[in-house]
């Protein structure tokens, strides 16, 4: 119910912003106002300091919006402050119960404690270039990229900050500032004048906003000499500069900052807005939302010859634009406009309305939100898929996974010693397939790796040994004592077989093979551990794979190329997904993704629970796996040991160290215990599960717009080449229905 519930409402959006909510005085507000009349918003201000444990201020503003500032203890080291930045957004987020929130960023600086997120989608709306304000984090430009790589969509605050930013990112659009009309008339018609203006002479000119580096502070104070007779009041908080330094006359008054809403009342009373801004590197981009402020509140402006203004208003007769020196002249001009000049201004903010702006931006989210096709799962037939999708088709992927990680259960990571691990078990790469390794060879490097197997097992002569799998003639000599020429081992096992004439089981091939010796020894303990059942009740194909050799060769594989990445699997599939085409979900389920977001799906789970289990479920096995690290270089002379007595609980023992090349004085060991219950691994093979399959194969065929990829979509056990070589031809048949579709 609570799901439903969810999912009908309209997601969350959370603000992260570089400025305080009381000083915004640029679109943030505006827009977020808007968005609350939809949907829950909220607003993450910087944290502020104080005395006690980290948490959480929150308050309401009355058109909806949540503000939200984390309080944070003194704490020298930036490290531990993102940390708990990140637990107190991870604790919001559980409250606000929506798992993919729209994520708006107007700073890219947010990413060090926000960069774990998803949105649905990640907007990164630029109103300023961060980086060239004063005392701005170096790391800024950095992060930047990795906000533009992320971001489904971009928005810009002027044009010059668009075409800064349009070759970055594909999806970037001018967004360039509005007003709030209705907010500043008001001022036309007189408002109440502000107790603190009221003792101020006329005329008077205003200017509201930050007080910072990018006002131009001798030209204020220029002004002020050359104008004895105007007085200028000027709003806002003081940021970044010594408040020493402002330039002192008595026609210069700071009033400091004021409500939003209390503006209009104090503009009401001026005669001229001003935007004295200096030209340097912080106002480079800026596309002041002060210039239609003052024009809705029916007052000229005289601005300094910033860029975009230049650009947007040089053809407005109310926008005086003059540099330093002729500023004192062009306010002259804008306190003897001759009347009708509000006609053309009121022309142009027709165009400019905040609530016009939202329904563009609405419609640009709702663009970037759809995707092409959505993959569910992040093994190797979703990660081939969405990044051949992706790169090979221009297609907007978005690729979930239940798990918190990529890769299924092919992920490796480090455990807390350091060393790399295969949580899943051990994943040995192997393939004659030049094409899958080209493939492949695209997202890693590769290190040279043959595989070894040795099997604890009780000869027939009364010893305990480790003899090699599979079954070799180093196996059979050790096994019985024997010595054999290499042309005299077949016979030696033709005499032990006891063939059948139609091979059904796993058990008989075993035994036509080998004999009941070594079939009771190497394998009946084993393949009744692993499945459940023993042999003679399995399918043939369970043991079919296992080969048998009458030479002296102990390599598990005969593959053409045995290989291991050589950074790991995750950071291959790190690399496979890294497209901007490709957005990642994980922990994310699939039900749990409104149909309405893509347009075609491939599914890489359980075929039998997408059609919800309708003929019941598909039998697997399962595996726990034990992990331990030890305090010596080495433990194994092999990479893996079978243990098939069935008196031992286990199946294998792996050592991760021989398959990775890691160099390291501890060693990690993996132990696999086969389970009836626990995640699907292994399709157990027998005629009635086969027919079972069908069924459901047979709703797979019959369901337009799904395709059903993988080991579990098809209730097959494949290695890994042979996944990722499926998932080849699947993007070679989807991507000639796209080219058939386009013609």
């Amino acid at each position: 119910m609570e799901r439903d519930r969810l999912e009908q409402a309209e997601a969350a959006l959370v603000c992260f912003s570089h400025l305080r909510w009381d000083f915004v005085f640029q679109r943030p507000q505006h827009l977020l106002t808007r968005a609350a009349r939809t949907r829950p918003v909220y607003y993450w201000e910087e944290p502020v300091l104080t005395d006690g444990p980290p948490a959480l201020s929150r308050r309401m503003t009355p058109e909806g919006v949540c503000v939200i500032q984390p309080l944070l203890p003194m704490e020298p080291d930036i490290a531990v402050d993102v940390a708990r930045l990140r637990a107190l957004l991870d604790g919001l987020l559980i409250e606000i119960a929506d798992p993919a929130p729209v994520l708006w960023f107007y700073t890219p600086g947010a990413l060090s404690f926000a960069g774990h997120l998803h949105g649905r989608p990640t907007v990164y709306d630029c109103m300023d270039e961060l980086s060239a304000f004063a005392m701005a984090d170096p790391t800024l430009p950095m992060q930047e990229r990795a906000l533009l790589a992320r971001a489904d969509v971009v928005f810009t605050g002027g044009a010059s900050l668009y075409a800064a930013k349009q070759a970055l990112h594909r999806n970037v659009h001018l967004f360039a500032s509005g007003v709030d009309t209705s907010h500043f008339a008001p001022a036309r018609t007189g408002l109440p004048e502000p107790q603190d203006q009221v003792a101020i002479a006329h005329p008077r000119a205003g200017f509201f906003g930050v007080i910072d580096e990018r006002i131009d502070l001798p030209l204020l104070a220029a002004l002020a000499a050359s104008r004895p007779d105007v007085q200028f009041v000027l709003i806002g908080p003081t940021a970044k500069i010594d408040p020493a330094t402002l330039p002192q006359a008595p026609n210069l008054h700071y009033l400091g900052p004021k409500p939003y809403d209390s503006l209009p009342a104090y503009a009401a009373h001026w005669s001229a807005g001003l935007m004295p801004f200096a030209l340097n590197a912080s106002t480079r981009f800026i596309s002041p939302t002060k210039t239609p402020e003052y024009l809705a509140a029916g007052l000229p402006v005289v601005s300094t010859p910033v860029v975009d203004v230049v650009a947007q208003y040089e053809q407005c007769a109310a926008v005086c634009i003059a540099d330093a020196a002729g500023f004192a002249m062009a306010l002259d001009r804008a306190l003897t406009l001759p009347s009708g000049w509000r006609v053309q201004a009121d022309q142009m903010l027709a165009t400019m309305s905040w609530d016009a702006i939202w329904s563009r931006m609405q419609a640009q989210i709702a663009v970037a939100q759809r995707f092409d096709v959505l993959i569910v799962g992040a093994g190797f037939a979703g990660a081939v898929l969405a990044e051949r999708l992706a790169a090979g088709a221009g297609q907007r992927v978005l690729l979930i996974d239940r798990r918190s990680h990529i890769g299924g259960n092919a992920y490796d990571c480090h455990d807390d010693a350091g060393l790399l691990i295969h949580p899943y078990g051990p994943h040995i790469f192997h393939t004659n397939s030049q094409r899958v390794l080209d493939y492949l060879s695209r997202f890693t490097a590769w290190r040279p790796y043959e595989h070894r197997v040795r099997a604890q097992v009780r000869t027939a002569h009364g010893t305990d040994e480790q003899l090699p799998v599979p079954i070799n003639r180093t196996t059979v000599e050790r096994f019985f004592g024997v010595d054999l020429a290499e042309d005299a081992v077949a016979g030696f096992l033709a005499e032990r077989a006891t063939p059948v004439a139609i091979v059904r089981t796993a058990a008989e091939i075993v035994l036509g093979a080998v004999g009941p010796e070594l079939y009771r020894a190497f394998f009946q303990g084993y393949t009744q551990k692993q499945w459940g059942l023993d042999p003679s009740a399995l399918d043939k194909s369970v043991t079919a794979r296992v080969p048998t050799r009458t030479n002296d060769d102990d390599r598990y594989f005969l593959d053409r190329f045995q290989v291991m990445p050589a950074d790991g699997y995750t950071h291959m599939f790190g690399r496979m997904l890294d497209h901007p085409n490709i957005t990642v979900r994980l922990s994310a389920d699939y039900d749990t993704i409104d149909p309405a977001t893509y347009d075609r799906l491939i599914y890489t789970g359980p075929i039998d629970a997408y059609f919800g289990y309708r003929y019941g479920r598909l039998p697997y096995r399962s595996l726990r796996f034990e992990h331990t690290t030890v305090a010596q270089a080495r433990v194994q002379d092999v990479a893996v040991i079978n243990y098939p007595d069935l008196a031992v609980p286990y199946t294998r023992i792996t050592e991760f160290k021989t398959l990775t090349g890691q160099e390291h004085a501890c060693t990690s060991l993996c132990t696999e215990y086969p389970a009836a219950e626990g995640d699907p691994y292994y399709p157990i093979p027998r005629p009635e599960n086969a027919e079972l399959y069908r069924q459901y194969q047979a709703l797979a065929d019959a369901t337009p717009g799904v395709t059903f990829v993988g080991r579990l979509a098809t209730y097959k056990y494949y290695n890994m080449d042979q996944v990722v070589a499926q998932a080849l031809s699947t993007y070679d048949r989807l991507v000639t229905r796209l080219a058939e579709a386009a013609d």
